[in-house]
């Protein structure tokens, strides 16, 4: 199954190497997918450190169109409020719809995430 990564995993891979060997098996197998939501979180940052390359490379991976139900996004945060999870801001419920309507699964560093799994049946990478 195609994992879509956040830019949680992608900065500390970046920063610190952290999950070297995960997120390099998801490259070698072409299991990794991104968005022009993540692309945009991480790119400007790269762009004042000067990183071009890894900006090429980021974009080099397989895109899933953004299709935003804006409905759906507020029944999802309805959801999550009346579950007790405050706090997930619409850039992540957009992540998690963008995956659920592509049936992959999320791979992040992000707690509430883990929390979307059961709330709205999202499929989360371990």
């Amino acid at each position: 199954m195609s994992v879509l990564v956040d830019s949680s995993v992608w900065i500390a891979y970046f920063r610190n190497g952290y999950d070297f060997d995960k997120v390099d098996f998801l490259i070698d197998e072409n299991l990794l997918l991104t968005n022009d939501l993540i692309l945009t979180e991480l790119t400007p940052y790269l762009r004042l450190r000067k990183q071009r390359k890894i900006i090429e490379l980021l974009h080099s991976i397989n895109r899933l169109d953004l299709d935003i139900n804006w409905e759906q996004l507020s029944e999802y945060q309805y959801t999550c409020l009346k579950a007790g999870l405050n706090g997930v801001g619409i850039p992540d419920l957009i992540i998690a719809q963008n995956a659920k309507q592509n049936q992959c699964q999320v791979y992040s560093l992000d707690k509430h995430f883990k929390a979307l799994e059961t709330i709205i049946n999202l499929k989360i990478y371990k």
